[in-house]
This record gives structure tokens, sequence and C-alpha cells, in this order.
């Protein structure tokens, strides 16, 4: 057997280049700039209406996230399905929003959007969500309301500025309407009755000049 061996032939390491060299890609998720303020696996449901009867259609199970922005303080909830990574939920947390308990399980919640961008273009969406614990949907339930706080104190500071713009665009037209006031120019169109009106003041001078003239020439005869 050792001579057998010995008379294989050893086969040299063999290394083939790519035809094609591809560069890597940074793909982004959009979240860069966003802080994550929860994160947990769960299952979600959306209802559909359209059914007959309608009833309740599993979207995804994933990872559910709820994002704040760095910037602009918008938070939103993140949700992308297992290995195709295909979002199912998309919509940011408003302050009107309420999530209510499931009746039959602890573990889910349901809540309306006005506008879930899921499929790109925004609907109302009723939907649902279970997690593995009761714990774990309290946790969901503590962010949830955290989000909405951090929504409606952005909401007041918009309202806030909004007003502080409006005032100072209504003072300043009123600076610059002051500044650009201009004697008023009478209209060469007048009426024959203010024209009229006008003559008759003239005349009245006229003849009160006339009037008092003479009474002095009478004053410095008698005088003299």
């Amino acid at each position: 057997m050792s001579e057998e061996q010995g008379d294989v032939p050893s086969s040299p390491d063999i290394h083939f280049e790519p035809v094609m060299s591809l560069p890597l890609v940074d793909i982004k998720t959009l979240e860069e700039n966003e802080d994550t303020l929860f994160q947990m696996r769960a299952k979600l449901y959306r209802y559909d209406s359209t059914g007959d009867p309608p009833e309740w259609k599993e979207r995804g199970t994933g990872e559910v996230k709820i994002l704040k922005h760095k910037i602009d303080e918008h938070v939103r909830i993140l949700m992308r399905r297992d290995k195709t990574l295909k979002i199912c939920a998309n919509h940011y947390i408003q302050p009107y929003m309420e999530l209510k308990p499931n009746s039959s399980s602890d573990r889910a919640w349901v809540w309306n959007t006005l506008a879930d961008f899921a499929d790109e273009e925004p609907k109302p969406e009723l939907l649902a969500i279970k997690f593995a614990s009761a714990e774990n949907a309290q946790k969901f339930k503590e962010a949830f309301n955290e989000a909405k706080n951090i929504a409606s104190k952005f909401l007041k500071k918009q309202e806030e500025a909004a007003e502080n713009e409006s005032e100072d665009d209504s003072s300043s037209s009123e600076d610059d309407s002051e500044a650009n006031t201009t004697p008023v120019k009478e209209s060469p169109s007048k009426t024959s009755d203010e024209v009229a009106d006008k003559l008759s003041n003239l005349s009245v001078k006229a003849e009160n000049q006339t009037s008092t003239s003479p009474s002095k020439e009478e004053n410095k005869k008698t005088a003299k």
C-alpha cells in the first residue's frame, strides 16, 4: 500500500480567479439616523375588512422595532419579516394612538394607524401584535407609551414654533406697512359734488377776505 501511495502524484493547490469581481455594496436600511427604543421578536396581524367575513390575517414574524429619529424626534414602528427582511409594518406613532388588549390573550395588543407604509403607499390599518410572553407584551406597551409622549412633545414644539412664526410675520408686516406709508394723493376723478363743495368753500373764504379789508380802510379813515 505504501508503494501504491508513492506512485500517486500529488495534486497541486489550484486557485481560480473569478471572471468578474463584485464590489462590496453598503446597503442602507434607513435606520442609520435613528435610535432604537425597543426591539423584540413578535408576530404581526392585520385585519382584512374586505373579506367575507372579515378576518385577521398574519402579516409576518420578525423583529419589531420602535425607532426615534436623532434630529427631528419622529418615532415610528418598523417590523421586517424573517429571512426576506420585507417590511410588514412601518408607520409613525402618534399621540392619539391607543394600545388595546386582546380579549383572548394577555400577550397581544391591537391598535389603529391612519397611514402605514409597509406597501410603500400609505394605508389605514388595524394591526395586532403578539409576543412570546405577557412580560414582553408589557415591555412593548411601555415603549409604545414612551413614544407617544415623545410624539406629543414634538407636536407641541411644532405648534409653538408655528405660533411664534406667525407672530413674527404679523409684526414685520405691520412695521413694513408703517415704513412704507405715504400721503394719500387725491384722485383726479372726483365727483361734481365734491368739486362744488370745494368751490363754495373757496368762495366763502374770498368773501370773508374782501369783507374784512373795507372795514380796515374805514377804521383808518375814522382814525384820521
